[in-house]
């Protein structure tokens, strides 16, 4: 089959080079990617610097040890980081907006609240894996732990069902949505790197995340709550509009989370109307608001998913210059799937609640500065991986895979659970990984492509630990010592990781 037309490509690609940026030998290669991951993975681990800077020099290590002149070093990373923020960063913005949407309108509680509601104690984790699914195809994982975690607290308390039997299905659900399915920051870097097509890749990963939510959910969630006595911490129980009413009286009235951050109960739908995360003044408006209906908010989250899946369709079924395959190939472009979703998310989730147009665009707006330090996490990632490309480091390692008959899936996955184990970045795995595996992509087909983007995304998931941030968060949502965190979380991750990959090994046999 041909080449999808230009309007339907997957995202925008790394910028290749014009010639080679440097004539190093393959053995100085080979130690200048090494130096440069391995200053990359202790910067962050140990020197405990910011990603984004940790990138920026492990690029400028990669670069001299490979002799690549200042200049060239400067023009390829640059160009790794614009194109990835205009492939990448315009869909992550379009995704925290309905993230955002979903947050403040009491979307995400109207769908958990409907779905457990209508399900026996038996059902319950299977129904909360579910509906982490769902509320984790535009949340990021932290937003999603955010607004599921209360609701499972109180759903364990009032039904009492063992807090690990319902919580790890919420998390396997938030974090397989996560690292495999789009409109999430990994797989679209991967998807990005690789140039796979986004459409077959966000239907592989569907099928692939079913089975691994399953298993790494439910199943995984009854058996460690035999061993993980879990009680919900007293101070999360509240929702977080009830907490936003009880916190204190006054508009400077504060609340601090689990790591003692100063937190205000609304604050994305006033932003900048003080200093930076001041106690906004949003009072009266509290009792206009009211939750969407369900199923208005269950079509808004997926119509982009929708869009993205017809246009796939419609590559495999219709003949190009056809005007269904034009409409297709439109409204199915990544950026055009979900603006179309920002745009219905604006009166299902914005104006049905009760908002103002003036609170409408400030919970958008407010949406924007929470992912700024992903974003740029994600440049630097793809400066990081260009400065790989254009030194010829990816070719070697394609070179090397095919001496020893490794299998690009096996190496991606491989790759991305060193990083991961490493450095604790789902992300920077993930950015890595896709940039070494990178050359090997322009010899598979389209398919192939798609699923090792997706071997990439199961392997940046491997083995979550005290490096990640992620750790953390689950710890002291859940109130576990730092040994059931590794017994249940950090498990459960690798579960996630292994099983995904060998869904994926079984789809490669089928396809």
């Amino acid at each position: 089959m041909p080449p999808p037309p230009a309007l339907a490509a997957p995202l925008t690609t790394l910028a290749a080079p014009a010639e080679p940026v440097t004539t190093a030998g393959d053995a100085q290669l080979v130690v200048a990617a090494l130096l440069g991951i391995a200053a990359v993975v202790l910067l962050i681990a140990w020197a405990k610097v910011h990603p984004f800077l940790s990138l920026i020099l492990g690029a400028a290590v990669l670069g001299v040890v490979a002799s690549v002149a200042p200049d060239k070093m400067i023009t390829s990373f640059t160009a790794g980081v614009g194109s990835t923020v205009g492939g990448v960063g315009l869909l992550i913005a379009l995704g925290a907006m309905i993230g955002g949407l979903l947050a403040e309108s009491g979307g995400a509680d109207g769908i958990v609240g409907r779905i457990v509601n209508r399900v026996s104690g038996r059902a319950l984790p299977w129904a909360m894996a579910g509906v982490a699914a769902l509320i984790g195809l535009p949340l990021f994982f932290e937003v999603g732990v955010v607004l599921l975690v209360p609701i499972v607290l109180l759903v364990s308390m009032r039904t009492d069902v063992p807090l690990m039997k319902i919580g790890i299905p919420a998390l396997a659900g938030l974090s397989v949505l996560h690292g495999l399915v789009p409109p999430h920051p990994g797989p679209l870097v991967a998807i990005s790197s690789l140039d796979a097509d986004l459409g077959l890749t966000l239907g592989l990963g569907l099928l692939v995340a079913i089975p691994t939510v399953i298993i790494s959910g439910p199943v995984f969630g009854s058996i460690i709550a035999r061993y993980v006595p879990a009680t919900a911490p007293a101070a999360l129980l509240p929702t977080r509009r009830d907490a936003g009413r009880t916190a204190g009286s006054g508009a400077g009235a504060e609340q601090r989370d689990v790591d003692g951050d100063l937190l205000t109960d609304d604050d994305l739908v006033n932003p900048g109307g003080g200093r930076p995360g001041a106690p906004v003044d949003d009072s009266g408006t509290e009792t206009a608001r009211r939750t969407p209906a369900f199923w208005p908010a269950v079509i808004t989250v997926l119509l982009p998913v929708v869009l993205m899946l017809l246009r796939a369709i419609g590559e495999l079924t219709l003949d190009e210059g056809t005007a269904g395959r034009r409409t297709l190939d439109i409204v199915g472009t990544p950026i055009v799937a979900l603006l179309a979703g920002v745009i219905l998310a604006m009166f299902t989730l914005g104006y049905q609640a009760g908002f103002n147009r003036s609170q409408v665009s400030s919970v958008i707006g407010g949406s924007l500065p929470p992912i700024a330090g992903i974003l740029l996490i994600v440049a630097a990632g793809g400066g990081f991986k260009q400065v790989l490309v254009d030194a010829g480091v990816g070719n070697l390692v394609a070179d090397a895979a095919k001496d020893a008959s490794l299998s690009p899936l096996l190496l991606g996955w491989l790759v991305a659970v060193g990083i991961r184990v490493a450095t604790g970045s789902a992300t920077v795995a993930t950015i890595t990984a896709a940039g070494i595996v990178a050359p090997l992509a322009a010899s598979m087909d389209r398919p192939a492509v798609a699923l090792l983007a997706l071997a990439i995304g199961c392997g940046s998931l491997f083995f979550s630990h005290v490096n990640d941030a992620g750790f953390w968060l689950v710890k002291e949502y859940f109130g576990l010592t730092v040994g059931q965190t590794i017994k249940s979380w950090s498990v459960m991750e690798t579960i996630i990781s292994v099983v995904g990959f060998l869904g994926v090994l079984l789809l490669d046999l089928l396809l």
